[in-house]
């Protein structure tokens, strides 16, 4: 079955950076969509990041210019760099897997149990 493991998540202050993992199995890497999604109290689910099985990648407007997802195959694992982070980035963030993240509109199959991360 699907697994994914998040990494990496801590508290930092406004301008710093983070990088969270997500260690994938239980399906075959590159085959589908890959990405990040957060959540913040009391906010809706936002995509953060994703990207395809041709490794062509979207962003959220609110993190483009500052997170970059990449990921290594060979490992089957998925990362997001956060650079000049800020207050408002402060969420649960979640890998997931079987994804689609088209004009702002995030969904996905599968999901971590995610990483938190707090920027003050």
């Amino acid at each position: 079955h699907v697994q994914l493991v998040e990494s990496g998540g801590g508290s930092v202050q406004a301008g710093g950076s983070l990088t969270l993992s997500c260690a994938a199995s239980g399906f075959t890497y590159r085959s589908f969509c890959v990405g990040w999604f957060r959540q913040a109290p009391g906010k809706e689910r936002e995509g953060v990041a994703a990207i395809d099985g041709h490794s062509s990648t979207t962003y959220a407007d609110s993190v483009k210019g500052r997170f970059t997802i990449s990921q290594d195959n060979a490992t089957k694992t998925l990362y997001l760099q956060m650079n000049s982070l800020k207050p408002e980035d402060t969420a649960m963030y979640y890998c997931a897997a079987d994804c689609v993240f088209d004009e702002g509109i995030w969904y996905s199959t599968y999901g971590g149990q995610g990483t938190q991360v707090t920027v003050s």
